[in-house]
Protein backbone atom coordinates (compact mmCIF):
# COMPACT_ATOMS: atom_id res chain seq x y z
CA UNK A 1 0.00 0.00 0.00
CA UNK A 2 1.53 3.74 -0.65
CA UNK A 3 2.31 5.60 1.75
CA UNK A 4 2.34 8.67 0.49
CA UNK A 5 -1.00 10.86 0.92
CA UNK A 6 -1.40 11.78 -2.81
CA UNK A 7 -0.71 8.03 -3.73
CA UNK A 8 -2.93 6.53 -1.67
CA UNK A 9 -5.64 9.66 -2.36
CA UNK A 10 -4.96 8.23 -6.44
CA UNK A 11 -5.32 4.53 -5.42
CA UNK A 12 -8.94 5.73 -3.90
CA UNK A 13 -10.24 7.36 -7.09
CA UNK A 14 -12.00 5.74 -9.92
CA UNK A 15 -9.82 5.03 -13.11
CA UNK A 16 -11.60 8.02 -14.99
CA UNK A 17 -11.00 10.40 -11.82
CA UNK A 18 -7.49 9.32 -11.50
CA UNK A 19 -6.39 9.84 -15.31
CA UNK A 20 -7.96 13.51 -14.15
CA UNK A 21 -6.49 14.30 -11.24
CA UNK A 22 -3.05 13.07 -12.38
CA UNK A 23 -2.94 15.19 -15.04
CA UNK A 24 -3.01 18.14 -12.95
CA UNK A 25 -0.75 20.05 -11.29
CA UNK A 26 1.13 18.20 -7.85
CA UNK A 27 -0.43 21.37 -5.67
CA UNK A 28 -3.65 20.50 -6.93
CA UNK A 29 -3.13 16.97 -5.76
CA UNK A 30 -1.59 17.60 -2.43
CA UNK A 31 -4.60 19.73 -1.58
CA UNK A 32 -7.09 17.06 -2.65
CA UNK A 33 -5.04 14.59 -0.92
CA UNK A 34 -5.33 16.58 2.35
CA UNK A 35 -8.52 17.07 1.63
CA UNK A 36 -9.71 13.36 1.67
CA UNK A 37 -6.98 12.84 4.43
CA UNK A 38 -9.71 15.10 6.47
CA UNK A 39 -12.30 13.59 5.06
CA UNK A 40 -11.37 10.48 6.57
CA UNK A 41 -10.74 11.35 9.75
CA UNK A 42 -13.75 13.38 10.41
CA UNK A 43 -16.69 11.62 9.35
CA UNK A 44 -17.96 8.87 11.66
CA UNK A 45 -19.71 6.92 8.85
CA UNK A 46 -15.92 6.16 7.36
CA UNK A 47 -15.04 4.85 10.48
CA UNK A 48 -18.08 2.26 10.46
CA UNK A 49 -17.24 1.61 6.98
CA UNK A 50 -13.29 1.86 7.60
CA UNK A 51 -13.83 -1.22 9.81
CA UNK A 52 -16.06 -3.52 7.03
CA UNK A 53 -13.95 -2.42 4.08
CA UNK A 54 -11.19 0.52 4.49
CA UNK A 55 -10.88 0.17 0.47
CA UNK A 56 -14.40 1.19 0.24
CA UNK A 57 -14.51 3.88 3.04
CA UNK A 58 -11.36 5.52 1.06
CA UNK A 59 -13.06 5.82 -2.33
CA UNK A 60 -16.45 7.20 -0.68
CA UNK A 61 -13.80 9.56 1.02
CA UNK A 62 -12.07 10.54 -2.91
CA UNK A 63 -15.23 10.37 -4.09
CA UNK A 64 -16.74 13.29 -1.49
CA UNK A 65 -13.91 15.34 -2.14
CA UNK A 66 -13.82 15.62 -5.54
CA UNK A 67 -17.88 16.29 -5.37
CA UNK A 68 -17.36 18.82 -2.93
CA UNK A 69 -14.59 19.93 -5.94
CA UNK A 70 -17.37 20.20 -8.53
CA UNK A 71 -19.64 22.00 -6.75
Amino acid sequence: MPNDSVARFLAALTPEDRESVAAGPREEQERLAAAWEEELEGDDELDTLDEVSPAAAEAEAARRVLGKEAD
